[in-house]
């Protein structure tokens, strides 16, 4: 990244002509080279690429506040912009059908060029699926992937999370966000934010300043899609953005992938229609690197791969592997009752009259096994009064 402020002048400046989209951006950078000949090209040239009333927008007097700002950035430590001609600029964008023209990034810019993976799902996600996302962030970041995510609630945050938790020997994350990159959405998670741009990379193509718009988040989808070799969804509903985040992976020609779930709940539908769609049903960190290892050119995996585990899995190994004896071996520390209706729960969501019913006991009587479980960790709460065994 060794442009200089002269030259992240004009590309600011382009950045910043109101109305002139990146596909119009491009075009003139096709049609004339770097921005500085753009500009001091002729009205009739720029608008025989773009028209008269774009070209009448690039000729305008420049924002210079908005100049000086995103320079006065770029000069603060662990800050950087990254242009189109900058031969750091990740290779894997330059796929998709709309690469930005600038880049703001605050963090380690290397990791950008690492094997990616994005891993994605629901904002209202389940504490299980929470557990997954961490588990299989952490194991892929140990096997060298950088994690890309979008910083937004429930899974995104859990990914982030993992990759981090791999440590200084590990692929890293990134963190792709829709608003200008001195703004985090949601609030919440600025801490996290702040771990990522001290570990990893915080990504954005949008101006300082902009605010959390909703158009801008399915737009930046698509980075998080052309970043990565793969995209793994976690949880996800029917009509949930992680599906388009999945879309746009395919038309871009990455590998899907889909973590399946209950029948019962909302959030295992979005993973089961992509994976009738064609995604890859996967249930460790392994199953993934099995399937981009030709991709990547790996002869082998370029760190031990976690082993399969059946029954309970070690933290951090991947997605928990049921087997038919785990309910049995999880109660044998119990007492018959409780063994019984831990059993009977199973790993689905349930109402508490329903667990009740099957159990042929009072809702009183089962809240008093129940509490002990839910202390214990072994069960938890779900909206709607549901329980689920974790």
């Amino acid at each position: 990244m060794a442009t200089d402020a002269d030259d992240l002048a004009h590309w600011l400046r382009l950045s910043a002509v109101p109305g002139l989209g990146a596909a119009h951006q491009r075009s003139l950078l096709a049609a004339f080279g770097l921005p500085q000949h753009i500009f001091a090209a002729s009205r009739g040239a720029l608008a025989a690429v773009v028209g008269s009333e774009a070209a009448a927008a690039v000729l305008a007097p420049p924002p210079q506040e908005r100049i000086e700002q995103g320079l006065a950035w770029a000069a603060e430590s662990g800050n950087h912009l990254l242009t189109l001609a900058d031969e750091a600029y990740p290779r894997s964008l330059l796929d998709i059908a709309d690469p930005p023209p600038l880049l703001y990034l605050k963090g380690r810019p290397e990791l950008l060029q690492r094997p990616a993976l994005a891993l994605v799902g629901a904002r209202s996600s389940t504490v299980q699926g929470d557990a997954n996302a961490e588990a299989f962030a952490r194991a892929l970041a140990t096997q060298g992937f950088a994690i890309v995510s979008g910083l937004a609630l429930g899974i995104d945050a859990a990914a982030h999370r993992g990759a981090l938790a791999a440590g200084a020997e590990g692929g890293g994350t990134v963190a792709v966000i829709g608003t200008g990159i001195d703004r985090i959405y949601p609030a919440k998670n600025a801490a996290l934010a702040r771990e990522i741009a001290a570990a990893g990379v915080v990504v954005s193509e949008l101006p300082l300043g902009t605010p959390p718009l909703p158009h801008n988040f399915p737009r930046r989808n698509r980075l998080i899609a052309g970043l990565a070799h793969g995209v793994l969804v976690v949880e996800a509903a029917v009509n949930s953005g992680s599906l388009i985040t999945a879309r746009l992976a395919t038309e871009s020609g990455r590998e899907v992938f889909a973590i399946p779930g209950s029948i019962h709940s909302p959030l295992a539908r979005g993973c089961h229609r992509l994976i009738r769609e064609g995604a890859k049903l996967v249930e460790t960190a392994e199953d993934v690197v099995e399937e981009l290892r030709g991709r990547l050119g790996w002869a082998s995996p370029p760190f031990p791969a976690p082993p399969r585990h059946r029954g309970r899995r070690a933290s951090g190994a991947g997605a928990p592997e049921s087997s038919p004896a785990a309910p049995a071996q999880a109660a044998l520390a119990l007492d018959a009752d409780t063994a019984r209706v831990l059993q009977i729960l199973g790993h689905d969501p349930v109402d508490i009259d329903t667990l009740a019913q099957r159990c042929g006991l009072t809702v009183d009587a089962l809240y008093a096994i129940l509490l002990p479980l839910e202390l214990d960790g072994r069960l938890v709460r779900l909206p709607g009064s549901r329980l689920q065994r974790t």
